[in-house]
Formats: C-alpha cells, sequence, structure tokens
C-alpha cells in the first residue's frame, strides 16, 4: 500500500505536511488529479519510491528536481498547488478496507512521548482499525506490529521556511554556476594555446603578359 495518501472529500490527496507549525488542525495537501501532466508523473514517481522511506514525503520532494530544473517541493508551493485543509477532514488509507483521521492520528502519534496510555491506545486502533505505522507517516498494512521507540514528533515547513530553502538552494546553484563558468573559461584557454596556429598561405606570383600591338 502506497504511504502518504488520503482523500479528502472523495478526492484523492497526496499529504504533503501532517501539520502546519502554529496551525496543528490543518494539513497540507496536494490533489493528484489537478496536477499537469509534466508535474505530475515526476511528484508520483518520487512519492512511490523515495517518498515511502520518509517519515514525511515533503522530504523527498524537497530533494527531488522536475525536468525542468525547479525543486518539486518550490514548484508546488509557488504554483499553489500546496492545499491547507482540516485535518478532520483527512482520511488516511491504511489499506483497501481500512483508514484513520488524519486528526486522530496526529493526536495519538503526538501523546506517545508522554507516556504507555497512548500507545495503548494506537495499539487499540492498529488492531481494530489497521492504522498506519506513525514511525512512517503513513503507510503501515494491518495487523503489522506497532513500533518498538516512540517516534519523534513530525514537523512542517512554514512558507518562509520554504522559501528559505529555495533561497539557499538558489545561492548553492549560483555559486555552482559561477565555478563552471570559470572552469569553461579555463578550459577555452587550455584548447586555445593547444591548438595548431594557422598560416596564411603563401601568394604564387603570377607574370602578367601584354600582347605587342602590331601596326599594318
Amino acid at each position: 500500500m502506497i504511504k502518504h495518501v488520503g482523500r479528502h472529500n472523495e478526492r484523492k490527496i497526496i499529504i504533503v505536511y501532517r501539520e502546519v507549525p502554529e496551525q496543528a488542525h490543518m494539513a497540507l495537501v496536494v490533489y493528484s488529479d489537478v496536477l499537469p501532466g509534466a508535474i505530475h508523473d515526476p511528484v508520483m514517481k518520487v512519492l512511490e519510491n523515495e517518498g515511502q522511506s520518509e517519515k514525511l514525503v515533503a522530504d523527498a520532494f524537497h530533494k527531488a528536481i522536475l525536468p525542468d530544473g525547479r525543486n518539486m517541493l518550490g514548484a508546488l508551493h509557488s504554483e499553489g498547488y500546496l492545499k491547507k485543509v482540516q485535518t478532520n477532514q483527512i482520511v488516511v488509507t491504511a489499506n483497501a478496507t481500512s483508514n484513520v483521521r488524519l486528526d486522530e492520528l496526529n493526536k495519538i502519534i503526538n501523546e506517545m512521548e508522554t507516556g504507555d496510555e497512548a500507545k495503548q491506545r494506537l495499539e487499540k486502533l492498529d488492531s481494530n482499525r489497521g492504522l498506519i505505522d506513525p514511525n512512517e507517516g503513513v503507510g503501515r498494512e494491518l495487523g503489522a506490529p506497532p513500533p518498538a521507540t516512540a517516534p519523534m514528533t513530525a514537523s512542517a515547513l512554514s512558507d518562509a521556511d520554504i522559501a528559505n530553502n529555495l533561497l539557499e538552494q538558489a545561492k548553492a546553484m549560483e555559486t555552482n554556476a559561477k565555478s563552471m563558468l570559470e572552469e569553461s573559461k579555463r578550459l577555452k584557454a587550455e584548447a586555445k594555446e593547444l591548438t595548431p596556429k594557422k598560416t596564411a598561405p603563401k601568394a604564387t606570383g603570377v607574370k602578367k603578359t601584354t600582347a605587342k600591338k602590331t601596326v599594318a
């Protein structure tokens, strides 16, 4: 079963962030059905591959680059595909027959650091409804054992955080571009020195002959 997915109003969504900072009742999601093909296909590929080993699929999107060279998470943000949705309206998919509301999942995960009571609640939900593994964000199959250690509460990036990350990437790309430009200049200069100089062809003299006029 693919992790980091769910439904909102019967529409398929990718759960990019389970919680929004200072707005724990909100999550950031992407409606996969509205993504244009140039973004949809790369996003789904990352979700189904690198995203499955991340606690937050946002971390995989942050590391990925779209075919047009843009950062994947930055493009989703700048083009308005990241949407805030109330967590109590999101159903997280565990498998084909079981699910759990995201606000309920978030609350249990956040309480797990406080003691065994929350862990027992998680185990009860897991055994009754096939809850998703909180260590991975979403996606454990029904009946799998609960995690041995309490997971850390997942954090989400604000608009300012995303902007700062994009700025850092832009600076890094600019530095790399400058370095590549200098290297290009050096290679051109070296190639110029190694290229044999062309010598102008010697002019071949042609004697002009003038016909003598004959007087009748």
